[in-house]
């Protein structure tokens, strides 16, 4: 594998940008995952942050100082590791479309940006403010888009 391309969004709206432009351009993956299975996940990973959380992720709440402390700086830095583990609620399916999943992704990041009210607690970092959230998933696409060469 060729070393994956830095890439940092300051905003959810630079991700969508990105996702559009290799929608348009064309890609190489460099990881497992095409442009749609990347989307996608964004999506189920994000979506709970408006809709709630699985119940059974709470059970990861007395873990959450640690993984404030270990992981967050990780996920937040511009080289964050690859092939951290997900559940399998957050998998992509393998036939994802990537036109369409592109256009969910957009539409999950236009409901983000105008939410006014607090997102749910985060089932590993717990309760942070829509700001941090959001600094969060812009740092999750950029993690996951970088796998995709134009």
């Amino acid at each position: 594998m060729n070393e994956l391309r830095k890439l940092r969004f300051e905003d959810l709206g630079e991700a969508v940008w990105e996702a559009r432009s290799l929608l348009e351009s064309g890609y190489t993956r460099q990881g497992q995952w095409s442009l749609g299975q990347i989307c996608q996940h964004l999506v189920l990973v994000q979506d709970p942050s408006i809709d709630g959380y699985p119940s059974w992720m709470s059970l990861f709440a007395p873990l959450r100082p640690l993984m404030r402390r270990w992981l967050l700086p990780k996920l937040l830095a511009d080289n964050s590791p690859p092939g951290i583990r997900t559940s399998s609620t957050f998998m992509p399916a393998q036939n994802a479309e990537d036109a369409l999943e592109v256009t969910r992704f957009e539409q999950s990041v236009k409901r983000l940006k105008a939410r006014s009210e607090p997102f749910f607690a985060q089932p590993a970092f717990g309760k942070l403010s829509n700001t941090r959230i959001l600094q969060i998933h812009s740092a999750h696409a950029a993690h996951h888009l970088r796998f995709l060469e134009p």
